[in-house]
């Protein structure tokens, strides 16, 4: 019977603390039969005495509780892990809002770029940030959106895009296979680029001294920028760079590419007829 008790935790600790309340209940009854000149004194005897049996019961109940103390305790870990790795996104994503909040790197209606994702900024929530995605070849907003994680941009590189969302330096290059001296070409192409450019030509030159400003470096424009030059096979390559609005950037584009090729097949006309009549 007593090996059962021993073995059994629930009944053990009952028996402790029924023990522990009998010692105590024995203690008051001998404390209110002595009749002595020191009764304060056998009373302040009396609580201490109980105070140790109540300390040595509590440490006796943890003594064999102390496995079931532990794998609950070891539970209760193991739980919030759990809950912290499940919540870790979120809790991320509640950060980054945070460090978006105190840096407003961005606000909506900007162009941003985050990693190689272009949008504007439609949107941004506590955990993720709305963008309307951008062709940056025709700086148009496409049908798609892009949802990113405000944990993402924690460690991500921003960057700012909205100077661009009026004027743009907008480059592109023509590649002509054909075996022709192009240099002649270039002052007539640079007059068309320039003629077209014309019209926005001051407004261009103060933005583009207020981007200059701001970024604290020097941007290709406001002038219009023509480099001819050969591919590593040895075909000609034209490199135009346009300091222009972002809505007319692939307008001018079609046009000096439109001009450029006219100008080309007349050179080839003409050289080919130099090249005929020099053979007769």
């Amino acid at each position: 019977m007593l090996v059962e008790i021993l073995n059994h935790t629930a009944l053990l600790s009952v028996a402790i603390l029924l023990i522990a309340a009998l010692i105590k209940f024995l203690i008051s009854v001998l404390a209110r039969k002595t009749r002595s000149r020191k009764q304060r004194e056998n009373k302040h005897i009396s609580q201490s005495i109980r105070h140790v049996i109540n300390l040595v019961s509590v440490l006796l109940l943890l003594l064999i509780w102390s496995a079931e103390i532990q794998n609950f305790a070891l539970s209760i870990a193991a739980f919030a892990v759990a809950i912290v790795l499940a919540m870790r996104e979120f809790i991320q994503s509640i950060i980054g809002f945070l460090y978006l909040i105190s840096t407003r790197p961005f606000r909506e209606g900007d162009w941003i770029q985050i990693d190689g994702d272009y949008g504007e900024v439609a949107e941004i929530d506590w955990v993720k940030t709305r963008l309307l995605e951008i062709d940056m070849k025709t700086y148009q907003i496409t049908r798609r959106t892009i949802s990113v994680p405000n944990s993402k941009l924690v460690i991500s590189t921003i960057k700012n895009l909205n100077f661009i969302k009026r004027y743009v330096t907008h480059s592109f290059t023509i590649v002509k296979t054909e075996n022709y001296n192009g240099f002649p070409l270039y002052d007539e192409l640079l007059n068309r680029a320039n003629l077209y450019c014309e019209e926005f030509s001051e407004v261009a030159a103060r933005y583009n001294s207020i981007i200059e400003r701001k970024l604290d470096a020097v941007i290709s424009g406001p002038e219009p920028e023509i480099r001819f030059s050969t591919t590593d096979i040895g075909d000609f390559r034209v490199r135009i760079t346009l300091f222009c609005p972002t809505e007319l950037a692939l307008s001018l584009e079609h046009k000096l590419t439109s001009d450029f090729m006219k100008m080309w097949y007349e050179l080839k006309i003409k050289t080919d007829l130099e090249n005929k009549a020099g053979q007769g």
